[in-house]
């Protein structure tokens, strides 16, 4: 039982030293990684985010209020968002384009993402990872 312990606690170190850390950082870079499409019927089904037109990264920008696709994706597609807050360790970002509504919160200490886009009858719920978009 000690050993197992030792390595959860090694994991978990491990884990910590390895976070992409995005506290305080204006523009970041994510990777969608899952995807999930909800109908009003009920019926959800996994998705890759290729299949749901999702770029394979974007970059947000809090300072300006946008989220877009990278240059190199060649889509350039960019959405305003209303409101960013940034409490507690997390990062939220709520916007509404198109009859869509959108909401993105990311744990600044592990990068991680989660997002979800709603129109009427539908939803989109989006996990995926992020880092700082200025790594050198």
């Amino acid at each position: 039982m000690k050993r197992l312990f030792a390595c959860l606690a090694g994991l978990l170190v491990t884990s910590a030293a390895f976070a992409e850390d995005i506290t305080d950082v204006d523009r970041i870079l994510c990777a969608a990684g899952q995807a999930q499409i909800c109908l009003e019927t009920g019926d959800c089904y996994a998705a890759t985010p290729y299949e749901l037109s999702i770029p394979d990264f974007i970059i947000i920008d809090t300072k300006k209020k946008t989220v877009s696709t990278t240059e190199a994706s060649g889509a350039s597609r960019s959405s305003p968002f209303s409101a960013v807050t940034r409490k507690e360790g997390l990062l939220h970002l709520q916007g509404i384009e198109d009859e869509r509504a959108f909401s993105f919160v990311i744990d600044e200490l592990t990068g991680r993402l989660t997002a979800a886009i709603a129109r009427d009858g539908l939803s989109v719920t989006v996990f995926g990872a992020c880092t700082d978009a200025d790594v050198k």
